[in-house]
């Protein structure tokens, strides 16, 4: 496609900012390497905005990135006439924004409305899809609602976690033996526990876990889900994208495989301590592949994702159960959504290209 001024977002405010900027960071030389311009956006986690004045390798792993100022100001505004952000107050045309923001304020349809406000195309889904995905409880209320296999789980709020505790706790160990405890509203298994309900490793009972599990996930997010745990399932994952001309595709799907040493894919075992091995594509037969792509592709539309979606399933012998979707998944050099992708045959900056095109072929507002 010919050369587009690219504006790419990232950072956050979310605890997620330094994956973002990593993610950012292969982001910024594919969309070089196909020759775009690229305008360089970083929200601050005091929730700032500048432009950017460093490389993409000074915003690359092994070390953790943050930014924390900048000396040029950033800001779009909702006026479409601008098209574009503000720098220093002068306006910059922008064709297509690429928000590589993960978790709240950004992944969440929060950045989606103000572009959509601001006029200007943007790679990914809407507010309302980016905003139900990122919330666990809402998109598998709706899947669960479609026919789509789901885990059982537990609602908990600010109300009733305050006023309602006891009945909460029964109604977890009626659940099941095993939970994973999650803030609704977080990405990266920020804020995840993995607890065994009953009596405890250590010989106490296992409720203090349990409340500790919850109130550790509430610091990311008021809203959590306690959720069965699907045992001896193989975590599969599969990558969806939208092309220009509206069509949907899915990727080969991939497995994790995680290390012994580590009781979950969390944070730890995904970005610091090489805790899994990722297997692309996934030992998986032929028509698990095809079923899962078909699923995968059935969840994108009926939650009105756009443009690209990870998602992620249990699998158990036969039996299907979906994870969740991730609407800006990672894309960092290790990511699995890319990784799928070019496992499939579409390379790195040809799937980054394709995203941007996706996006700018598709207008904002209603659609």
């Amino acid at each position: 496609m010919s050369a587009l001024s690219v504006a790419l977002v990232f950072g956050g405010r979310s605890s997620e900012h330094s994956i973002s900027c990593i993610s950012a960071a292969a982001v910024w030389s594919a969309l070089e390497s196909a020759g775009h311009r690229v305008i360089p956006i970083a929200v601050t986690p005091k929730a700032g905005m500048v432009c950017f004045d460093g490389r993409p390798e000074e915003l690359r792993a092994p070390a953790l990135p943050q930014i924390e100022d900048g000396a040029r100001s950033a800001a779009f505004v909702a006026d479409p006439s601008v098209h574009g952000v503000l720098i220093d107050g002068v306006a910059q045309w922008v064709d297509v924004v690429f928000p590589v923001l993960h978790g709240p304020w950004g992944e969440d349809g929060t950045i989606q409305g103000l572009l959509e406000l601001a006029g200007i195309p943007y790679v990914g889904s809407g507010v309302l899809a980016s905003a139900m995905c990122m919330d666990k409880i809402t998109v598998k209320t709706l899947l669960r609602s479609a026919g789509i296999p789901v885990a059982p789980w537990v609602t908990i709020d600010e109300v009733s976690w305050r006023e309602d505790r006891e009945r909460i706790l029964a109604n977890i160990t009626d659940l099941a033996s095993v939970v994973f405890v999650k803030p609704s509203r977080a990405g990266s298994s920020m804020g995840i526990s993995r607890i065994a309900v009953g009596e405890s490793d250590r010989g106490g009972p296992a409720t203090d876990e349990l409340v500790a599990a919850i109130e550790s996930a509430r610091r990311h997010d008021p809203r959590v889900m306690v959720e069965q745990a699907v045992l001896d399932a193989r975590e599969i994952e599969c990558g969806v994208r939208q092309l220009s001309d509206g069509v949907v595709e899915s990727s080969v799907c991939a497995q994790i495989q995680v290390r012994e040493g580590f009781d979950f894919y969390d944070f730890d075992a995904k970005y610091l301590a090489d805790g899994a091995e990722l297997l692309v594509p996934a030992p998986i037969s032929t028509q698990m592949h095809e079923r899962l792509g078909r699923l995968a592709r059935e969840c994108f539309r009926l939650t009105g994702c756009e443009g690209l979606a990870r998602v992620d399933f249990f699998v158990s012998g036969e039996e299907i159960v979906v994870n969740e979707l991730n609407t800006m998944p990672g894309f960092t050099p290790i990511s699995m959504y890319p990784r799928m992708w070019e496992a499939s045959g579409v390379s790195y900056s040809e799937l980054i290209d394709s995203l941007v095109a996706e996006a700018h072929s598709r207008k904002p507002g209603l659609r």
